[in-house]
């Protein structure tokens, strides 16, 4: 990916983000933008939405739902030769962070064997 693209999906990322927070109610849950991926011609953008302790499924319809006006919002900010088209799609990697931790933390809970230190007298 060229050092334009980088750029452009970072400041996309920060923009999307900024305007999902400020203007946007999610009743108690974490809405984040993890990612976005700008195609080579700057037409569509793909942007990776992460929810915590919130449904998900609501919270992509209303992104869905709210796509144009987020766009729009973004664009007066973001200066570019083409406008590309959002498309949010989930990203269910924080969830399994945190089911990932929690697991971890109920194994260490887990009864031990003895070490060999303990062993010898």
């Amino acid at each position: 990916m060229s050092l334009r693209l980088t750029r452009v999906n970072e400041l996309l990322k920060r923009e999307i983000g900024t305007v999902i927070q400020r203007d946007y109610e999610w009743h108690g849950a974490l809405v984040t933008v993890s990612a976005v991926e700008v195609t080579q011609d700057l037409k569509e953008a793909k942007v990776w939405i992460s929810v915590l302790g919130g449904n998900f499924t609501k919270v992509m319809e209303k992104l869905s739902h709210e796509r144009g006006a987020i766009q729009n919002k973004v664009m007066k900010r973001v200066v570019l030769k083409s406008t590309p088209v959002l498309a949010f799609r989930h990203d269910g990697s924080a969830e399994r962070g945190v089911e990932m931790v929690n697991l971890l933390e109920e194994v260490d809970k887990l009864p031990k064997a003895p070490s060999d230190e303990e062993e010898t007298p």
